[in-house]
């Protein structure tokens, strides 16, 4: 299957407090850097914080109030160690499969200087209705919004 789906290319910044004792952003902060970059790329979710810059697909922020977007699985592979840099590190963030309650979220994570691929992953979200404790189904509009950067999976199942 070609890889037919649009990436977002986001810049995240790594802090100082990301190193590990070897100059590596540590493998936890690596999680961090991930959420940024679905934040970056579909809004935060509605309710919490301030306006800020406009997102590439606001996916979260158009949420009803007793939906949470929640992250049901996180799968990383680390390719290469990630150094510290004071430049932001480069993301590319799609989506690699659109299920009837939940998608998932593919990234590849790049060193800004030498652009060689550090990080690879995956995370699978699904909505969650908090009043009733259920997940919801993925509304024929979500689904429509994600379509268009449907590509590859990183990881086989």
């Amino acid at each position: 299957m070609p890889d037919a789906g649009v990436r977002l290319t986001l810049n995240v910044p790594l802090r100082w407090a990301d190193m590990d004792a070897y100059g590596h952003i540590n493998n936890v902060e690596v999680l961090r850097i991930l959420e940024e970059a679905r934040v970056h790329a579909f809004g935060q979710p509605a309710g919490t914080g301030l306006p800020g810059v406009e997102v590439a697909l606001p996916i979260f922020s158009d949420l009803a109030q007793d939906i949470q977007a929640l992250v049901v699985e996180h799968r990383v592979k680390y390719l290469a160690p990630l150094n510290y840099r004071n430049i932001p590190a480069v993301v590319e963030v799609w989506v690699s499969a659109i299920k009837g309650a939940s998608f998932t979220v593919a990234y590849a994570i790049f060193d800004p200087v030498t652009k060689s691929k550090c990080v690879i992953a995956e995370t699978v979200l699904a909505f969650f209705h908090e009043p009733s404790g259920t997940v919801v189904r993925l509304a024929e509009s979500k689904k429509a919004q994600l379509e268009p950067l449907k590509g590859v999976k990183n990881f086989k199942s």
